[in-house]
């Protein structure tokens, strides 16, 4: 379906702005963004980002004075065990340090604009932990995966993938795909109930659709208020006013603790930042002068269909594939010394591409695929390890969810940094990182399955032409 004829019915958007949603904010509550890869920080600005979360980690992030706090789980490329154990530390932590701070605590689980992700276990398991802690459990658990300025939104429940004017159901994406994470419905009612097996029913998830939301602030109050606690609620978006309505509606619930599972832009609402200018290469500090390194671990096709883009557009930048198969066997140590070798060999001359082989391994079940998947991403945060090493780069670019959050935390060994902006309009996050040994070399968080065509190719230029 065309999105203009998807569009057409709905009632006017209300015009509330983001200063409105700032002056509504309780400055002794704070989001702490359980975000389970690094591609959850594209829409917003000027926040603490952490990799790790340690009582002090958090204690520093608080005393920014800062609305949200990320923190990066990387859950999306653990099992649910491992997935489990990570939420219920990070609780345990950012509580502890709360309480030091004399400020309460609003959890948001941040999941995948395209649905991919630990749902309902992540949600289930914050639920569990804020009770455990002494806390009120949440009485609402807010779904809103809507990512506008990427193309997705939801609209009478279903979810849509918006490329070219084409709006198509999300279930019928080749996200839904997923070799882990895969899904029939589009439809986020049915959605819940398929991925929890059924335990919680469509006709029980309450739709927050776009009638209601545009009919205002006081009517979004009024549906939510009248909900049962424990219930699940799908929330339309289809732009930023939408989400600051749902937004100014929540801040003023608050005899009703709430738990938030949503895409990338909902925080930058939540907490009334405007949407960012991109970040201009003027204001970008860089610390060396050789070429800059372009990690590629995503496989989605889009992804696929941006590196050739870029190698269309800039020919002559040197291309270095890491063989995914010789990643995960007995060759594996010799392939990564004689790549990382190369790579920083290179990086004399100019910017460097550096991806894994386009062939998609997976295996017998979801865990099996997540395992190889894991072996991959290691392999790429050991060259990239290694290249810092002998040549340290003027930028480094991370392509992909998994990919970008092993980067940051294991081959940039970056443990806390601020995310200063996007570099395109509401997408692809840019960090400046405070501790380890890229300090000073910017580090572009670009998730697998935002943009268009020429996404990358602009990013890059922007980055390697400034002078």
């Amino acid at each position: 379906m065309h999105v203009d004829a998807l569009l057409a019915p709905l009632p006017a958007p209300i015009d509330i702005d983001a200063a409105q949603v700032r002056a509504s904010l309780d400055p002794q509550n704070v989001l702490v963004v359980l975000d389970d890869d690094p591609t959850g920080t594209q829409s917003v600005a000027n926040l603490p980002v952490l990799t790790r979360w340690e009582k002090d980690d958090l204690a520093g992030a608080f005393a920014t004075g800062a609305a949200a706090v990320y923190v990066l789980t990387n859950t999306r490329s653990l099992d649910e065990a491992e997935a489990a154990r990570r939420n219920r530390e990070i609780v345990a932590v950012a509580l502890d340090a709360a309480s030091d701070a004399d400020l309460r605590v609003t959890f948001v689980s941040r999941g995948d604009s395209t649905l991919r992700g630990h749902f309902p276990l992540e949600t289930d398991v914050l639920s569990e932990e804020i009770v455990t802690h002494g806390g009120a459990a949440p009485e609402l658990t807010l779904l809103v995966p809507a990512f506008p300025d990427a193309g997705r939104i939801t609209v009478d429940s279903v979810h849509y993938w918006v490329t070219d004017g084409e709006a198509t159901p999300v279930g019928e994406t080749p996200f839904a795909k997923d070799a882990t994470f895969g899904f029939a419905s589009s439809n986020l009612t049915e959605w819940v109930e398929e991925k929890t097996h059924g335990r919680i029913a469509a006709a029980d998830v309450a739709a927050l659709t776009i009638d209601i939301i545009r009919s205002g602030v006081e009517a979004v109050t009024e549906f939510l208020t009248g909900l049962a606690t424990g219930t699940v609620v799908a929330v339309d978006v289809v732009e930023e006013t939408d989400m600051r309505v749902v937004a100014l509606a929540l801040h003023g619930l608050t005899d009703r603790a709430v738990l938030l599972r949503v895409g990338p832009p909902y925080v930058r609402a939540h907490i009334g930042q405007d949407i960012a200018e991109p970040v201009r290469a003027a204001d970008i500090p860089f610390a060396y002068d050789r070429g800059g390194l372009v990690v590629v671990g995503s496989h989605v096709p889009l992804t696929t269909q941006q590196l050739e883009e870029l190698r269309r557009q800039r020919p002559d930048t040197v291309t270095i594939e890491l063989d995914v198969r010789q990643l995960v066997d007995d060759r594996r140590e010799a392939h990564l010394d004689a790549q990382a070798r190369s790579v920083a060999e290179a990086l004399a001359d100019g910017s460097v591409i550096v991806h894994t082989t386009r062939e998609l391994i997976t295996g017998a079940d979801g865990d099996e695929s997540l395992e190889i998947a894991r072996k991959i991403s290691s392999g790429v945060v050991e060259l990239v390890r290694r290249v810092l090493a002998i040549a340290p780069p003027r930028f480094v670019i991370a392509k992909g969810g998994i990919t970008s959050s092993d980067v940051a935390s294991e081959a940039l060994e970056i443990r806390r940094a601020t995310v200063l902006g996007p570099m395109l309009p509401g997408i692809v996050s840019l960090w400046q990182p405070q501790t380890g040994p890229a300090v000073g070399i910017p580090y572009i968080v670009f998730a697998g399955n935002v943009g268009v065509a020429d996404s990358l190719a602009r990013v890059v230029a922007t980055l390697a032409d400034a002078q």
